[in-house]
């Protein structure tokens, strides 16, 4: 026929034992979104969030009581390191657990994730000095690294069309667990104070008045790591005829094949490879990364900050509450991400796109954060109301940026990278983080020993701080910084 080109489609051949192949069948033959497959996995996501802000209500107090800080305004300096230690030893292990993830499966390092937060996390609630609590958060930071391949294996279980609404299942139980996790710590802290009918000062709770909430969140942890069991692994294991080249399901999928008069088949089979490209060359994936990290830092900066400045005195430019009221805030703001991200989240980023809601709800984070320090000269009904519904709205904005984030990082990639690729993300991510409480701690201690200065006096000033890093993110959105794949 000439030079006319002729483009035959690509029939796909399924791998009997390969378990990505069994997912890739049941997406092409069902339209529907796996619920219960989702819906294991939100409970994993949550597991694995409730102990990194379960601290934070009475971290305060806790650093408060290791006798290390000498100054009352020193305390949140100390409890950064605390707060920052999980992130370190993330960061230093997540690229490992996803090379693991890529070559073993999902499932394993999921499984192990799980269960070693059963331990570290038991330990870190009977922690009697400020070192142990330090160890035990690096151990169980660096040893749990179910997050990048849950994140992986989540684009790999949805079909396209389902994306969205599958990364809001993990940023919506990711978000829940930050939230759910520092009302735990904050209703169970300290139970023979709060509760001396039904704890005495001599018992195991009293003598180690932080250990309930973290006993709660290990034993909800070891139901999950024995539910794990039953996941189905996505990860394709075809067993390729040569030593050479990648087994690369999706590339040789994406494949076009042209073809003379004949019309050749083509088929997908063992000795159809095509090369990996490098994941650090891929700028579609680095540069969503590296906004995604901006905005990571300044959530979990905020996070450490929103706790110790609820419970700070209220000379100091904070609100005087006590644990159980910081917990019964974040409670409230965890029901109002739980139905923006579960019904308003997918219809948003299908109007507006990825790009876009970061772009936008990194701005209207501004804003709101800024009026966090008068919303500290209420009191009363008031003061409950206004801060309820600011800590709502700026929840929702950042568990949609992430959402956001986490569907253009995955969408970047192919899947036989993509565990190392969310392996990245989380040890960027990470690294970030870290900063975040050491950052926020310090900085939110210098601030409240500045109440007497024209400048942004107190607090005005963490609070305007925490606005520039958002600020910097929302620039990085912006071409040609950001693009998508």
């Amino acid at each position: 026929m000439g030079d006319e080109t002729k483009i035959r489609l690509v029939e796909k051949e399924y791998y009997e034992d390969c378990p990505g192949c069994k997912i890739e069948k049941i997406k092409d033959t069902q339209q529907g979104l796996p619920f219960k497959t989702l819906a294991g996995v939100w409970v994993i996501v949550l597991c694995n969030a409730l102990p990194i802000s379960s601290l934070f209500p009475f971290l305060y107090f806790m650093v408060r009581d290791f006798h290390i800080a000498e100054e009352e305004a020193d305390v949140g300096y100390y409890a950064g390191f605390v707060g920052c230690s999980f992130m370190l030893g993330r960061a230093l292990t997540s690229v490992l657990w996803g090379m693991v993830a890529d070559r073993y499966g999902r499932k394993p390092v999921i499984i192990f994730g799980t269960a070693s937060l059963v331990v570290f996390n038991t330990l870190f609630g009977l922690s009697t000095n400020f070192w142990m609590a330090i160890t035990t958060r690096f151990l169980l930071g660096s040893l749990n690294g179910s997050l990048g391949p849950v994140r992986a294996y989540i684009s790999e279980i949805c079909r396209e069309e389902h994306q969205a609404i599958g990364m809001s299942v993990v940023t919506t139980a990711w978000g829940i667990g930050l939230i759910i996790g520092p009302a735990l710590g904050g209703l169970l802290a300290q139970p023979a104070e709060k509760y001396p009918e039904i704890f005495s000062e001599d018992s195991l709770f009293g003598r180690f008045p932080y250990f309930l909430p973290c006993l709660i969140t290990s034993i909800f942890a070891l139901v999950v790591t024995v539910g794990a069991f039953w996941l189905t692994e996505s990860l394709h294991k075809h067993k390729p005829t040569h030593s050479s080249g990648h087994d690369s399901y999706e590339a040789a999928e994406a494949a076009i094949y042209t073809s003379d008069d004949n019309f050749p088949r083509a088929e997908i089979n063992e000795t159809t490879f095509l090369p990996s490209k490098s994941l650090y060359k891929n700028w579609p994936f680095m540069s969503s990364i590296i906004v995604f990290c901006v905005f990571a830092l300044h959530d979990m900066a905020y996070t450490e900050i929103f706790s110790l400045w609820a419970t700070s005195p209220r000379k100091l430019g904070g609100l005087s509450y006590t644990t159980q009221d910081v917990g019964t805030i974040l409670s409230i703001t965890g029901l109002g991400i739980l139905v923006f991200q579960l019904f308003l989240y997918p219809q948003i980023d299908k109007i507006f796109g990825q790009i876009l809601v970061v772009r936008l709800f990194g701005m209207l984070n501004i804003p709101v954060l800024q009026c966090y320090p008068f919303i500290a000269l209420l009191s009363g009904i008031s003061l409950a109301v206004v801060l309820n519904c600011a800590s709502v709205i700026k929840n929702i904005l950042s568990i949609s940026v992430a959402t956001s984030s986490f569907i253009l990082q995955n969408r970047a990639v192919d899947q036989d990278q993509r565990g190392a690729a969310n392996g990245i993300s989380m040890t960027t991510m990470s690294l970030f983080k870290a900063v975040g409480p050491a950052c926020g701690g310090a900085l939110l201690s210098w601030s409240e020993k500045r109440q007497d200065t024209s400048f942004l006096p107190g607090t005005h000033m963490i609070f305007f701080l925490l606005n520039m890093v958002s600020l910097l993110g929302v620039v990085l959105t912006f071409k040609p910084f950001l693009v998508e794949r």
